[in-house]
C-alpha cells in the first residue's frame, strides 16, 4: 500500500532531512530519537536511508542534532508543494 499525504502520493512530496556531512560527527542522536527509521549508520557516517520514512512537515530530529547538521525544506516550500500537487491531483480544497 502506497502512503498518501492529504491524498497526495508520499514520493511526490521532497520533505525529509539532508545532513551536512561537513558538520555531522555521526553521534547517532538523530537515529536515536526518530522513531521512523529515516537515518542509517553505514561506514562511520549518518545517512537518509529512509527519506520517504520522514512525517511530512516534522523536523524535530533537525533540533536534536548537536552540531545542527539537519536541515528541512523551509515550511513555505512545503506549502507549495503540496497545493501544487493537490490542485495537479483535482483535489484542491482550501487546506493549506
Amino acid at each position: 500500500m502506497k502512503k498518501t499525504y492529504m491524498g497526495i502520493p508520499r514520493e511526490n512530496i521532497p520533505w525529509h532531512p539532508t545532513i551536512d556531512t561537513s558538520k555531522c560527527t555521526a553521534c547517532g542522536a538523530c537515529m536515536e530519537f526518530c522513531p521512523n527509521a529515516v537515518f542509517e549508520m553505514g561506514d562511520g557516517l549518518m545517512t537518509v536511508g529512509n527519506p520517504m520514512n520522514c512525517v511530512v512537515g516534522c523536523d524535530k530530529c533537525g533540533h536534536e542534532c548537536p552540531v545542527e547538521a539537519i536541515t528541512f525544506p523551509s515550511r513555505e516550500q512545503l506549502l507549495a508543494w503540496i497545493r501544487e500537487n493537490r490542485k495537479n491531483s483535482g483535489r484542491q480544497k482550501n487546506y493549506v
